[in-house]
């Protein structure tokens, strides 16, 4: 670590913020990487006006279906298929799509189609999903804008789960695709494809001292080296591994195993070839062979891992027979054909050993260091023996977990469409009820006038309470008013003290008008900012916001949703080594906010007197007031600015000619004024006939946060 960042707090710091590294603009100075706000401000696609949500209702599914079942059997001389049956590739497919998932900060999963760009498709981890993707093609072809990429590479390893012999719990559609890369989340600071564990980790024997928010252990590899922690055997050690990489997928002990279990029930791991022999990832490839890599061994020689067999005796058919021949059999360490650590039983009966995909010879099955992982950890061996003999438990258990991990990213039960949407709500959707429609709005906002609470306040705890939502999983927000439940209510960057008396007297108006508390909540802000604007516009609300319970609160993810640094309230809580104004941009993108509307949201809650420390960022003599003055500052050569530490975290403005200290400001604050893109923002509203487009556009963006997480309303 550079001597700069000695003694500062690491940090959950989701977004790829710096482009510093970038082959391109490497030469360039130290710049923030707003790309990851520009790609909010015109979503590349084909038809701007096309509105999947809307297509997808019209999908005749079970002709869908039907072909994408008919397509599992249908084995493809170009790729054939392993027993005839293409159902293990397309949910390794599907797992793969969704287990990028991180609960930290809810970037991730399959809910964007993302696996089909790189650097995705080229992970080593996914090696030759692009064929299952080639596969899926003529179905695609078929339906066309009625299933998107992203549904259909789930609903892929869904149905064939099903053809199996599992039970689904059910499916949603919904998922819209992406047309370019992700270019906000953080995959690691590796340079090289599976570099050693030890760059992730503190300690790579202490599992939990990976480097936050990541759940893949090395770039390339989603969940645990199938070889063991850098590539050396150590069951234990693995397990440990694999509970910190489930675990920051939201996935508790039980779902594990289940989910490990019933992954490696069905299908097989590649290795029956030369390893050397297979061609490089996707997008390295030549053109004749880009988007198609992995090139090299097909059918029964096919590479893929590198470790060879299936896990079960009949691994296209969905049974117990994975806890079977764990449990009951004794398992030592050998080697695939291609080179690779494995595990295979000792003195197997034959009638048990699953016939190799040629479907002639029988071949033992194998188990990954993984596998042994749910044999030699205490608590995963308890639960692997519960699902042993209780089949049915097992069953019911894992598609639940499979269902979780396909659509943790989806969103709240509102957001589910399709005829197999299951309508039992779930605690890890953080359900929340209908709220009331039919009270006056325009009595709770004269009460709201006069509860005695200032614009600061009310704003401030209206922005504290929607915005911590994530359009990375569309998690948090303002409906439920979770900010008045743990952990939310007692986050610091709340003030909790403030928090408990303004939310008395907003649930006791919410109680006399017979409202919500978070649609009096959200009210209240635009109380406040129309009084910020002495009544010269008028704030949009639509009511219809519930009340959640703590009960139906998934607390311990939940928790992950605090800001550590909200730039807009110039709360910082500790001394990172990330900056604050890339921290900034982090939660930015999160909210879905452009680069011009993150700068008109701070420059005009600077204007209103909110900031979290001693007033810094409050360039205006008039707080309270909704203005330009944030920007008129921030722009005026009048001042310059002087760092009052060694970090460089704060500053003071002073007047060229005299040296006074006019105002004190933070890095957030001062960014607006040297980025050269972010000071183009501050001048167009600092220009003096902006004053009004100002207010427009602030009023928009507000409300654009206030009802992010309002999807009952499309």
């Amino acid at each position: 670590m550079a001597e700069e960042n000695q003694g500062k707090c690491p940090v959950m710091h989701g977004a790829q913020t710096s482009q510093n590294n970038d082959r391109v603009t490497g030469w360039w100075p130290e710049s923030l990487n707003l790309d990851i706000l520009h790609q909010h401000d015109m979503k590349t696609q084909p038809d701007p006006d096309f509105n999947y949500r809307e297509a997808v209702k019209s999908l005749d599914v079970a002709a869908l279906k039907q072909d994408l079942k008919d397509l599992l059997t249908n084995s493809q001389a170009w790729w054939p298929a392993d027993w005839g049956h293409y159902g293990g590739l397309f949910i390794r497919l599907a797992w793969h799509a969704a287990g990028t998932y991180r609960v930290q900060d809810g970037r991730g999963g399959g809910g964007t189609g993302a696996q089909r760009f790189a650097p995705l498709n080229s992970w080593p981890d996914n090696t030759n999903l692009d064929k299952a993707r080639r596969l899926l093609w003529p179905i695609k072809q078929k339906y066309g804008n009625k299933i998107s990429w992203a549904d259909l590479l789930i609903l892929a390893g869904t149905a064939a789960y099903e053809d199996m012999g599992l039970p689904s719990y059910g499916f949603s559609f919904g998922r819209e695709d992406i047309w370019h890369p992700e270019k906000d989340i953080y995959w690691g600071s590796e340079k090289e494809w599976l570099a050693p564990s030890d760059e992730r980790y503190e300690d790579v024997e202490t599992a939990d001292t990976m480097e936050n928010p990541l759940a893949a252990v090395q770039m390339g590899l989603i969940y645990v080296n199938p070889e063991g922690v850098n590539g050396k055997s150590n069951p234990q050690l693995t397990a440990d591994h694999v509970r910190t990489t489930f675990a920051r997928m939201a996935m508790n002990d039980e779902e594990t195993v289940a989910l490990t279990a019933g992954g490696h029930t069905v299908g097989k791991c590649h290795g029956n070839g030369d390893a050397e022999a297979l061609g490089v990832e996707p997008e390295a490839a030549d053109l004749e062979e880009q988007g198609l890599g992995w090139q090299g061994n097909t059918g029964v020689d096919t590479v893929t891992s590198g470790i060879e067999g299936a896990w079960t005796t009949e691994p296209t058919k969905w049974d117990n027979g994975y806890f079977h021949l764990l449990l009951n059999y004794e398992w030592e360490l050998t080697t695939s054909p291609a080179g690779a650590t494995q595990w295979e039983p000792v003195d197997l009966p034959e009638e048990l050993k699953p016939l190799s995909t040629d479907g002639v010879t029988r071949v033992n099955p194998i188990m990954t260091d993984a596998d042994m992982a749910m044999k030699v950890d205490p608590e995963y061996r308890k639960i692997s023996e519960r699902f042993y003999k209780n089949p049915a438990e097992f069953d019911g258990a894992f598609a639940r977990a499979w269902f979780k991990l396909t659509h943790r990213d989806l969103g709240p039960r509102t957001r589910y469409i399709g005829p197999e949407a299951p309508s039992e709500d779930l605690l890890w959707q953080d359900p929340v009820p209908q709220g009331a429609t039919n009270w006056d709005i325009g009595h709770a906002k004269q009460l709201l006038r006069e509860s005695g609470l200032t614009v600061e306040e009310l704003v401030e705890t209206a922005w504290a309470s929607a915005a911590t939502f994530r359009q990375s999983d569309m998690r948090g927000g303002a409906n439920g008013a979770r900010i008045r439940l743990t952990p939310q209510r007692d986050w610091p960057v709340n003030k909790p003290e403030q928090l408990d008396r303004i939310i008395a007297v907003l649930g006791g108006i919410a109680k006399q008008v017979g409202a919500s508390v978070a649609d009096i909540i959200v009210l209240g802000g635009s109380v406040g900012i129309e009084q910020a604007v002495a009544g010269s516009r008028e704030v949009p609300f639509t009511p219809g916001r519930g009340d959640a319970e703590a009960e139906w609160t998934d607390e311990e993810s939940f928790a992950w949703l605090e800001p550590v640094a909200d730039g807009f309230r110039n709360f910082q809580k500790k001394d990172y080594v990330v900056t604050g104004e890339e921290m900034l941009l982090d939660r930015a993108q999160l909210l879905g906010l452009t680069a011009r509307e993150m700068t008109v949201l701070v420059g005009g809650m600077r204007s209103l007197g909110i900031t979290a420390r001693d007033n810094l960022g409050v360039f205006t003599e008039q707080p309270g007031v909704l203005s330009t003055d944030f920007f008129r500052t921030i722009t005026d050569m009048r001042y310059r600015w002087v760092p009052t530490n060694d970090d460089k975290t704060a500053f003071e403005l002073r007047d060229r000619e005299t040296d006074s200290v006019e105002y004190a400001g933070t890095r957030v604050d001062l960014v607006f004024g040297s980025n050269s893109v972010l000071r183009a923002y501050a001048e167009y509203y600092a220009q003096d006939d902006n004053e009004e487009t100002f207010i427009r556009d602030f009023i928009a963006a507000w409300c654009k946060v206030m009802e992010a997480d309002r999807f009952d309303l499309e």
